[in-house]
């Protein structure tokens, strides 16, 4: 039977719609853009201080004596308000992320909102653990190794803008890292891959997480290493997760399913 709504009425509807959509993302958006802001104005005034934190790594294992130093005028100005609004973007993330799950949530069903929540928090616990075990063990040890191996009568005089710069991109290598068992239940939820799949081909794994893991941190066995061993454990985390989840996922369709039936 035709539709008796004018086509008129379905045009302006859809574009009414889609208006509404476009003006909730952009009270998202600026509510993110918000919090990043009340969040950096105390971290810019602390900016030499989280500086000097996060430097710690390295000042305590130069010779002593030893400083860093700045190549670049604007150098001391600029690299801690950096390293601040990192920061300040890195602590706002939760709520962030909230605006995002508050925007996609209304078009998810049920049992996707339930699993939907636990990965999300999951995956922001995951990326800040992935910050602090490379600050706190994988740090000290790399930075050790490098300041022993400077060869006799070169002095290791870092600059802070490149120090800033090399640690960030380890900061992200392992907050993504430690993102594999969201990563896996993901994919074994959206049936893009079996866990049969994952599991035989550990082998394999094992050796990628060692070849990534060598693209990504310093060359030295040390960092290497301390990156490859937590990757491929949170790879066989991720398969635990996914088995759990992807049971109670079949559970709860089904129950779904017989809810939906009961109400016919």
């Amino acid at each position: 039977m035709a539709s008796t709504e004018p086509e008129g009425d379905r045009e302006s509807l859809a574009e009414g719609t889609l208006i509404s959509h476009l003006l909730e993302l952009r009270t998202r958006l600026v509510r993110s853009a918000t919090a990043v802001a009340i969040v950096a104005i105390p971290c810019l005034y602390f900016a030499n201080q989280l500086f000097a934190f996060v430097a710690q790594p390295l000042l305590k294992a130069l010779p002593k004596g030893a400083t860093m130093i700045s190549i670049s005028v604007m150098g001391p100005l600029m690299t801690p308000f950096k390293l601040a609004l990192y920061i300040a973007l890195v602590l706002a993330m939760p709520y962030v992320l909230y605006q995002i799950w508050a925007f996609i949530a209304p078009g998810l069903y049920k049992h996707e909102k339930r699993f939907a929540t636990p990965l999300l928090i999951s995956s922001v616990i995951l990326f800040y653990a992935g910050i602090a075990f490379a600050f706190f063990a994988v740090f000290p040890l790399m930075f050790a190794f490098f300041t022993a191996t400077a060869p006799p009568g070169v002095q290791m005089m870092t600059d802070m803008t490149q120090y800033l710069d090399f640690v960030l991109v380890l900061f992200l290598a392992f907050g993504l890292a430690f993102e594999i068992p969201v990563a896996i239940v993901l994919l074994v939820w959206t049936g893009l891959i079996k866990i049969r799949t994952l599991t035989s081909n550990r082998g394999y794994v094992l050796l990628g997480v060692f070849i990534q893991a060598a693209l990504i941190t310093p060359p030295d066995v040390f960092s290497m290493t301390a990156m490859a061993l937590p990757m491929y454990a949170l790879y066989e985390i991720g398969i635990i997760m996914a088995r759990i989840l992807a049971k109670s996922k079949l559970e709860a369709r089904a129950a779904e399913e017989r809810e939906g039936e009961a109400k016919t």
